[in-house]
Formats: structure tokens, sequence, C-alpha cells
């Protein structure tokens, strides 16, 4: 089991209590990759390591920038310029000195793809923005035995009500979703179902902005999307090894 006293105190002990000690030496032995620490990516996998998964791997090219500062987590003005997964890596160690983490700054593509074997993980996070490159995770992933979920688009969107999860084929409302549905219609098509999380919030100004560059964000939107990410892969080991029900 993966250290978890700091200062005499077990950090991982509030969790223990919700979920069993079970429960949580599952969570220390279960190994995530997350593609994409932005705006949705960060805030996953902050809950998850705060929530005891104790092998991670976190990819991602870019570095930090000011626009980034609005929504974020590792963004901050002292950050500016700094690889975003080392700035996370840093942070997520200070949280539990114990977690064993990989840090990648590299895209994935293509040209990459083939220096990722999924089959490695229990569980792959998709928080990545490029459409292409998207596809090609969702496709791949879905060949693997982990277990896939997968962000849609959460640029343009305010009212935390309406962010939910639903299988891919069944969201509603997302232009992203719409977007790869349309790719995978024309070409290959995933090898089996996953989760998504989406809001089908159109705002007004929605058709004008989103023709842009780059689309308007708050971080109450885009960390509910990455907590739920989060959560997802909490409940699937809870059901998975039957050891949460719910009354």
């Amino acid at each position: 089991m993966q250290e978890r006293m700091c200062n005499g105190q077990d950090i991982f002990q509030r969790v223990e209590l919700l979920v069993g000690e079970d429960a949580l030496r599952i969570f220390g032995n279960q190994r995530v990759i997350v593609f994409g620490v932005g705006g949705v990516g960060s805030w996953c996998v902050e809950s998850l390591v705060r929530s005891g998964i104790g092998h991670l791997t976190i990819v991602d090219s870019d570095c930090v920038c000011p626009s980034n500062i609005n929504r974020q987590l590792m963004a901050t003005t002292t950050t500016i310029g700094q690889p975003k997964v080392e700035v996370m890596k840093k942070r997520l160690l200070e949280i539990n000195p114990a977690l064993e983490i990989t840090a990648i700054q590299d895209v994935y593509a293509q040209e990459t793809s083939h220096e990722y074997d999924f089959n490695r993980y229990d569980y792959i996070i998709d928080a990545i923005d490029s459409i292409k490159d998207k596809e090609l995770l969702i496709l791949q992933a879905c060949k693997s035995k982990a277990k896939l979920y997968s962000s849609m688009g959460a640029a343009l969107k305010m009212n935390p009500q309406m962010i939910q999860v639903a299988e891919f084929w069944k969201v509603k409302g997302c232009p992203l979703a719409r977007a790869l549905r349309t790719r995978f219609k024309k070409g290959e098509r995933p090898a089996r179902k996953f989760k998504c999380v989406f809001s089908e919030e159109r705002l007004k100004n929605h058709d004008k902005t989103s023709r842009t560059d780059a689309n308007g964000t708050l971080m109450h939107a885009t960390a509910i999307f990455g907590l739920t990410l989060a959560g997802l892969v909490i409940q699937d080991i809870l059901e998975k090894h039957e050891l949460h029900q719910s009354d």
C-alpha cells in the first residue's frame, strides 16, 4: 500500500471513511493515463490523486500561458512558460509524495501513437481538443482493455446544471460530439461503447464565437467536466469490485 502518513496523520483518512480500506487499497493499485491537462484534465488528475489513485501518467505538449490562468489548475503568474505536465507533476507529488507519476510533454497523434501501450492501463481519460487526435485516441483506446472516458466540448458552457454523462452515441447538443460521429460514420468506428461528459447548453453567442480560433471558457464549467471524469473512474472501480452499494 502506498505511503499515507504526513506529520503523523493519514492523508487519505476521509477517503477510507467513505469507501473503506479495501477500496482505498485498490485505488492505489490503479493505473490511469490522462491526455490533456488543461481546463478539464488538470482538475481530473488532481481529483484522482486526492482520491488515492496511485499510478498516473499525464500527457500534454503545451506550456502554461497567460490565457490558461482563468481555468487551468497549474496555471498561475509564476508558472507561465513552464511545461504543464511538469508543473502538474510537482503539485501532485506535493499532495502525495508516494504517487507513481509519469509526465510526458507530447502530442498524441498518428506519429506518436505507437509509443503508447494502452493495455498497461486500467483507465484512459481523453481531455484533448484536437478533433483529429481525439478521433485517433478514441479509436485506439477502444481497442485496448482499458476503460475510456472522454470529455466533449467544455468551452462556451456556463450552466453547471446542464453538464451530464452519456454514452457517446447518445450525446445530444454538443458540436464536438456531432463532428466526431460524422467522422466515425465515414471511416472506422470505435470498437466499443464509452461514456462522455458533455453539455447541451447553447449560448446566444455560440454560433458567432465558435468560429474563432479560441472560445470563451469559465473555470467552474471546465472543472466540473474534469471532476466528473474523475468521479466516473472512482465509481467504476467501486462498482467493478462490488465495494460500494448505493442505498
